[in-house]
Parts: structure tokens; C-alpha cells; sequence
């Protein structure tokens, strides 16, 4: 069997072949990555790829979402479309056995996946959603040209203190006739003197009158679920789900020690940014992400108990922050010389664990609130440097999205908190949809970062 190492699409399409052959996978199961290139995933052709079968499982799980939740409607489920909160109300979702959820939020990388092909950023250009926008703009499309997953029966978006451009794409999806029941996350700010405050998951406090308020929009979130469904959910149902979903949390949790901390990394950055994105909402199939979270850490244990890996071991130690709308900006990373160790791709609440300790609803409210979103840029830029330090990174990349609004300021805000807090090089990007005509400037500022804390380390 072939040692760890990143192959291209052609030549997975060889391996993919002689593990057919030698009954290592079956083709009825695992499909090649190929098939999803000529379905109309273009830019696999430009991705570098881990070529294990649990990386070939993860990525089948991801790309094939859309066949699943056709699938679920075939079944009669109950599909719940989640928008913006990222990790909280498919937990609720899942506690009812007759719903799957999923993030409708998802179709922002479409127009990479796809290079442009799908013309869903075209669809929201003509509904006034132009690129001044964040490209979850291109959810919009998606809702309308019907292409790339079902009607949502239900719909929820969170509110608040949120992204601006998303609560207007929502509004103005909302405009188009797509009903939405919409529930609030209020600013996270600092806790006043003789408040009663709480703790949260991920290290931080919120004053309990914002975590009843948000446990009172939570509750009427399951009210309309319940009328979905028809029926009420027993606390025992939601207490369940809530340690099904910590399963799942503690096993990204623990792939991301073993990777971010193995003297060679012993998993790619693309790989591992597809695995984090199964903490929000499993891909729609939380017993299967089970079982490929599971093949992964087993895969990484081992390959970081013989000294394996995908990369040279000197490869310099990055933390990303913010997901990068071009999955290719992982290679990119990778090809100048450095290794993920570490990241923040806005929906870190999605990996700690929900309390199960308390009352169902309050941990999930506790859980929402604990978004890093919803509170200070400081406060986040404080938690990146604790898990920075904690992985050994050498630097941080800051991703901006283009057209963001969360993004405008925080980016810089970030910058130069890490900056007063720690001794790490820090640099600000931003990462268009498809990174082809920046891909050499992005790796120009790339390389000069790993050059610098190179030769630091050489010191």
C-alpha cells in the first residue's frame, strides 16, 4: 500500500481503480472523485488530495449531500433548512427522528466547486445582490434555480448580531415567498458588576438574562418544529441528541489535536477544513459522519505513531483563520511550505461541547451564545491566540471574505490584537471565490510569511 502523500484527480482515478480491484473499497459504496468532476465539480481538477480511503470516504460524504437530502424527501423526512447560527438548531432538528437539517448557507462555495459554471452569483446579481455582498450571496441562486438541494419544508435564520449581508440575502429570500422563522442571538457583551453571569463553552461568560433571552428564541424555534412534526419532543429525545452531537464534536476535537499536534502532519488542510464543516450539521447524515470521523482518527493516529505524513516535517506551523471560500488556498498553503496547525473558521462553537449537565434548552442556548460571532473581535482574537499557542503555530493567516461585512474591520482587529498579545507573525488576506487570478500574489505573500518565521526558527 502507498505511503501518506497528496495526489492529483487523474491519479486518484488510477488508485481508485486498484483499490477497486484489490476489494480494499467497493465501487457500489465509495464512488471516485472523478464522477463528481464530470457531474460538474470543476475545481476537484485543481485540488491536491489525501490519498487514503478514509479521505476518499470523507470526500464522497461531502459531495454527494445533494443526492442524500433528495433521498431523505423521498423517505417523508422533515428537511429542515438551518441558516446562519452554524451548529445549534440542527440539534434540535435531530432530536426528532422524522427531520433531517441542513445548512442552506452551504452554497457559498458552489461557485468554487463548481467555477462559476452554476451562474448562482449571476441569479443573485439580478436580484440586487451584487459582489459588493459576501458570496453567501450565491444561496440566493441556489433557493431559486432549485438545483442544488430541495425545498426546505421548514426554514429557520438566526438574527441579531450577525452577518449584516446575511440577515439582508435572508430578508430578501424571504421576499421571494420563502417563509422563515426567524429567532434572534443578541450582541455577547461584557458582563456588568452585580450581574449573574454564566459560563460558556469555549472559555467565555454572557450575563444570564442574554441566555434566557435566547433559550425563550430557541424554544420558539422547537415550537415551530413541533408543528412540523406534529407531535411534541420529550427532553429525553433533545438530551439524546445533544450527546449524539457531542460525540461528534469530540471526535473533530481529537482529530484536531492529533493533526495540528504530530511532529509530521499526518492530514492536509483541505481535508481537514471538509472535516470541521461536518460539526455544523453532519452533512446531513449524523450516523455516517460518525463512522467517517471515525476512520479519519484512526488513520491520523496511526500515521502520527510511525512518523508519517503528508508533508516534509520542517513545514512551518500556520493558524487559519476564517474559512476561505477556495478550497485550492489549502494546497496553495501547503506548496510554500506550511502546515495547518490550528483554526477558527467562525463556527468554533460548533466544536466545543454542549453541557449535559443543565436543562437541554438552556445548554443550547449557552451553546448559541457561546458564537464567536455574536461577541467582540477581541474576545475571539483572545481565544486564536490560546489555541495558536496550544498547536505550536508559528504564524496566523487571517482569510478575509470578500464583501463581508463581518469582515470589513474584524480582520484588521484580529491582527493587531494577536499582535499585542503574542510574539506570532500575523499576516491579512483576502481570498476571492476562485483564487486563479491572484494565486500567484497570494503565494508571493505566502511564502514571504513562511519564509520569515522560518528563519526565525533557525535562530
Amino acid at each position: 500500500m502507498d505511503g501518506p502523500r497528496k495526489i492529483s484527480l487523474g491519479e486518484w482515478k488510477q488508485r481508485y481503480e486498484r483499490l477497486c480491484a484489490s476489494g480494499v473499497i467497493d465501487a457500489g459504496e465509495v464512488r471516485r472523485l472523478g464522477y463528481y468532476f464530470e457531474d460538474g465539480d470543476r475545481r476537484l481538477g485543481k485540488l491536491e488530495f489525501d490519498n487514503s480511503v478514509e479521505a476518499l470516504r470523507l470526500w464522497n460524504m461531502l459531495l454527494s449531500e445533494e443526492e442524500r437530502l433528495a433521498r431523505h424527501r423521498d423517505e417523508g423526512k422533515i428537511i429542515v433548512g438551518a441558516m446562519k447560527d452554524l451548529g445549534t438548531v440542527p440539534v434540535l432538528a435531530y432530536a426528532f427522528d422524522e427531520m433531517v437539517a441542513f445548512y442552506p448557507d452551504g452554497a457559498w462555495w458552489t461557485p468554487c466547486v463548481m467555477q462559476m459554471s452554476a451562474g448562482l452569483l449571476k441569479i443573485a446579481d439580478s436580484l440586487g445582490m451584487d459582489e459588493s455582498f459576501c458570496p453567501v450571496r450565491a444561496m440566493l441562486g441556489a433557493f431559486v434555480n432549485g438545483k442544488h438541494f430541495p425545498r426546505p419544508d421548514v426554514l429557520t435564520c438566526s438574527a441579531g448580531a450577525v452577518c449584516d449581508d446575511f440577515s439582508v440575502i435572508a430578508q430578501r429570500l424571504e421576499g421571494l415567498g420563502f417563509a422563515i422563522h426567524w429567532w434572534e442571538v443578541p450582541y455577547r457583551r461584557e458582563v456588568e458588576k452585580r450581574e449573574d453571569a454564566m459560563s460558556l463553552p469555549g472559555g467565555v461568560r454572557a450575563a444570564r438574562e442574554q441566555v434566557d433571552f435566547v433559550r425563550g428564541q430557541l424554544e420558539g424555534v422547537l415550537g415551530m418544529l413541533e408543528g412540523a412534526a406534529g407531535r411534541k419532543l420529550d427532553e429525553e429525545e433533545l438530551a439524546k441528541s445533544i450527546r449524539e452531537a457531542n460525540r461528534v464534536r469530540g471526535l473533530l476535537r481529537e482529530l484536531r489535536r492529533v493533526v495540528f499536534g504530530a511532529e509530521v502532519c499526518p492530514l492536509g488542510a483541505v481535508e481537514m477544513l471538509v472535516a470541521e464543516m461536518l460539526a455544523i450539521h453532519y452533512c446531513s447524515d449524523r450516523n455516517m459522519c460518525v463512522r467517517v470521523l471515525e476512520g479519519l482518527l484512526e488513520l491520523v493516529r496511526k500515521r502520527a505513531a510511525r512518523g508519517a505524513g503528508v508533508l516534509d516535517a520542517s513545514a512551518v506551523k500556520v493558524f487559519w483563520v476564517n474559512p476561505p471560500a477556495d478550497l485550492r488556498v489549502m494546497n496553495l498553503l501547503e506548496d510554500c511550505g506550511a502546515r495547518l496547525c490550528g483554526t477558527d473558521y467562525l463556527f468554533t462553537h460548533a466544536i466545543d461541547a454542549i453541557s449535559e449537565d443543565v436543562e437541554p434548552m438552556e445548554a443550547l442556548a449557552r451553546a448559541a451564545m457561546a458564537d464567536p460571532m455574536v461577541g467582540s473581535s477581541g474576545q475571539r482574537a483572545e481565544r486564536i491566540a490560546r489555541d495558536a499557542e496550544e498547536f505550536g503555530a508559528g504564524a496566523v493567516i487571517v482569510s478575509r471574505v470578500p464583501g463581508a461585512s463581518h469582515c470589513a474591520m474584524e480582520g484588521t482587529i484580529i491582527r493587531d490584537e494577536l499582535k499585542r498579545r503574542t510574539s506570532l507573525k500575523v499576516l491579512e488576506i483576502e481570498v476571492p471565490s476562485v483564487i486563479d487570478a491572484d494565486h500567484e500574489s497570494l503565494r508571493t505573500r505566502i511564502e514571504a510569511l513562511v519564509e520569515t518565521v522560518g528563519s526565525v526558527k533557525q535562530i
